[in-house]
């Protein structure tokens, strides 16, 4: 099945991740028309040959072509509109750069394979069992379908109430115009009829009052379920959102609290209405002790006060700040670099559609803080609030926002408490909305998570530590004074945190084994991994020795991080990468293999991020020896691949043949076979009578980059296996046989 059709069969939560890919730069539209087409190219391909790109980028203007006529064929004037606006952005903005184009589709397409795998993770993880927030929403939804039936009820009665104040009146005017008839009733027909008149009053006086009950009891269930909304339900999802911002599960689907949030809504503006009716009823026909009368201002008052909280808390930041060029980086901006952030109202009514005009600022009604900084917002800082084609929701997108820091007399950073990247600040939004039936005024307010604003991208990685130290630990929205005095974090929470930094960018997180090596690091090994051990701000991000060879922990993953996403992404996804691991650790896998047996982890001494591979051999005398060769840092691998790394390194000694002592991948995987996907497929040669298609005259000798380590005889042994013939045969193509004994006598020859 089609990539596309199967992510529309997902549940709302994945769906929301799905919207969250598609914006106007290249709209969902797009994606749902030409499916197809999308999934049957190779875009990775595309993204990296700007003539490919062109031939694409024209090849898809002409699909959206066919699609119009497909649209003209129908009729549909409005989508053949939406075609040929979507055609013409994509010009602006593609015309020049098609590259990017092809890279956004890249990137959509990579984060929707995502979706679908972490959707069937958990269907398969959650079979047999019902999940709590499954459970909680099945309460809520029962609550809103209660509320639902009785305004459902409440209006039928209303009909009827008022049928039979309509019958009422028309039987005592109809009673007056008898009596005054001059061949009127009997006296014993009138007194007959005035009975019945009595009857019905009776009967109208019960009514209203039971009407009047049913409108109390119905705002009292709105109550209760509006109570819900805005203190666990609304709390709750800004909670997910927090997880879901540092690498964590993703948030759950917004627009189910949007259709709660939009119910309540329609429900209150419903018993507006009946109680208008009710007004129109008693303007008609009253009596003392008129329960409408005696309870029509109360509820009025009542239903409106439910409605204004309900409004006052409906506008929310849906996607935090973040720079488009750092997608998963959301909450570190970087001054003068455009960010976009997203808001969305939750009561999703015609009636708001282009009335909320929504104004973002920076650091408002924050108090003087001595040297900390200050920033003006630049880029068009108000928005109007409309409903979006692709779902219907009342958002507002700001994409072009900007930062400027306020220059200021004096040196700032001999002043500050907090270095920069410890410093949080705010985005705030306000708007007003007006009630045109009540004249009412409500201010509508939202923030964004605290940010971290950066003049240089060399400060994003301590940046992000903030972030990530600020939400794993608290929910308060505002607590911008939180690094003055940074609290301590457990294990169990820092760990979990860790692994969603690779699990974020990579298909796995960290396993167990893992772990423990960084619980080692960070709390000691007599700690033994404890879940409540404390883990201070300092020792995560900051420097702990006046070495200067030490560096923060925070930088040591990030350095891996970023070798992982550049250099080994696909060993790490498929799990040959054990990383993380202690030099012993590491000795007491392999004591037990067959000699040739190797790992690879990441190196301890390498702050930007390399990786090693340590291997098993056995002396003359069966005892083990290990071997580690030099790390390979990410300039090392720009050069070669780390399974080509592996495919030909050699050790070379005197008087021994150059073998690769590499045999097989922990625990006992045959190298090739771990490795044999990733090693280049060889270029054919073409035949020496190939004239038209013969090689290029060139001057030059083709080269091949071999790793190669020169060891010291004393460190080899008898049983060293020597290179097969077939290795020697190919080392010898780019290696003159005479050249490996001139190194190996020149390095090992005898000085006396």
């Amino acid at each position: 099945m089609a990539q596309w059709c199967q992510l529309q069969m997902l549940d709302c939560k994945y769906l929301e991740q799905v919207d969250q890919l598609y914006d106007d730069s290249f709209p969902m539209d797009i994606r749902q028309y030409l499916s197809k087409w999308i999934e049957s190219i190779d875009w990775d391909t595309v993204a990296i040959q700007d003539s490919l790109a062109t031939v694409r980028f024209h090849d898809l203007l002409a699909q959206l072509d066919d699609q119009h006529s497909r649209f003209a064929l129908d009729n549909n004037f409005l989508l053949q509109h939406n075609i040929r606006k979507i055609k013409r952005n994509l010009q602006d903005r593609f015309q020049e750069d098609p590259v990017h184009m092809a890279m956004i589709i890249s990137r959509n397409l990579k984060e929707e394979k995502k979706i679908l795998e972490n959707a069937k993770t958990t269907e398969q993880e959650g079979e047999g069992t019902v999940s709590a927030m499954v459970v909680e929403k099945q309460k809520l939804d029962n609550k809103v379908k209660e509320m639902k039936d009785r305004v459902q009820m409440a209006d039928q009665n209303i009909k009827n109430l008022e049928d039979v104040q309509d019958e009422y009146d028309f039987q005592v005017n109809t009673l007056k115009n008898r009596e005054n008839e001059m061949n009127g009733m009997t006296p014993k027909e009138l007194e007959k009829e005035k009975m019945t008149v009595g009857r019905m009053c009776l009967d109208l006086k019960a009514k209203r009052q039971d009407m009047v009950t049913q409108l109390t009891d119905l705002l009292n269930v709105t109550q209760a379920l509006l109570s819900d909304l805005i203190s666990e339900e609304l709390p709750e999802w800004r909670q997910r959102q927090q997880i879901a911002c540092i690498g964590g599960p993703p948030n759950a689907c917004v627009d189910q609290l949007q259709n709660w949030f939009t119910s309540v809504a329609e429900s209150l503006q419903q018993v507006r209405q009946h109680l208008k009716k009710l007004q129109e009823l008693e303007q008609k026909f009253t009596y003392d002790s008129d329960p409408i009368t005696q309870k029509k201002a109360y509820l009025e008052a009542r239903a409106l006060d439910l409605l204004k909280n309900l409004l006052s808390n409906s506008l929310v930041v849906e996607r935090q700040p973040c720079m488009p060029t750092h997608p998963q980086r959301p909450l570190v901006l970087k001054t003068g670099v455009q960010f976009t952030v997203k808001l969305r109202f939750l009561v999703k009514l015609q009636e708001f559609n282009y009335q909320l005009k929504v104004k973002a600022m920076f650091d408002k009604d924050v108090t003087e803080k001595k040297g900390f900084r200050k920033f003006n917002i630049l880029g068009t800082n108000t928005k109007v609030m409309n409903m979006e084609e692709s779902n219907g929701s009342l958002a507002a997108e700001f994409r072009h926002l900007q930062l400027k820091e306020q220059k200021v007399a004096g040196n700032r950073t001999n002043e500050g408490p907090l270095i920069v990247t410890e410093e949080l600040h705010s985005l705030s939004f306000e708007s007003e909305l007006q009630l045109n039936q009540s004249g009412l005024d409500i201010k509508l307010e939202a923030m964004s998570l605290p940010v971290v604003v950066i003049s240089n991208v060399c400060q994003l990685p301590s940046g992000w530590a903030s972030i990530l130290w600020y939400n794993m630990l608290t929910t308060e929205p505002k607590n911008l004074k939180f690094f003055l005095t940074p609290p301590t974090a457990k294990w169990s929470q820092l760990s979990e945190v860790l692994s969603w930094q690779f699990s974020a960018v990579t298909k796995r997180g960290l396993n167990q084994e893992q772990l423990n090596m960084l619980a080692d690091k960070l709390l000691g090994a007599k700690a033994q991994s404890n879940p409540e051990g404390q883990i201070p701000w300092i020792k995560f991000c900051k420097q702990q020795s006046a070495n200067e060879k030490a560096f923060p922990f925070w930088l040591w993953i990030e350095g891996i991080l970023d070798l992982i996403k550049r250099h080994l992404l696909s060993l790490w996804n498929d799990g040959s990468i054990m990383g993380f691991l202690s030099k012993e650790r590491e000795k007491a896998l392999l004591s037990d293999k067959c000699p040739g047996n190797f790992l690879l982890r990441f190196s301890e001494s390498s702050r930007e991020g390399a990786i090693t591979f340590t291997w098993i051999e056995h002396d003359v005398h069966d005892k083990p020896l290990f071997h580690s060769v030099e790390p390979y840092t990410k300039k090392d691998l720009s050069a070669v691949s780390l399974p080509d790394i592996i495919r030909t390194y050699k050790v070379m000694a005197a008087e021994n043949i150059p073998e690769n002592p590499l045999r097989f991948l922990y625990p006992n995987i045959p190298k090739d076979k771990a490795f044999g996907k990733y090693y280049p497929k060889p270029s054919e040669t073409p035949e020496p009578m190939d004239v038209e298609n013969g090689p290029e005259k060139t001057s030059y000798m083709k080269t091949l980059l071999i790793s190669v380590s020169e060891v010291h005889p004393s460190r080899l042994h008898d049983n060293m296996m020597p290179m097969s013939p077939d290795d020697y045969k190919v080392l010898t193509q780019y290696v003159s046989p005479r050249d490996i004994d001139a190194v190996m006598s020149a390095e090992f020859s005898d000085p006396n």
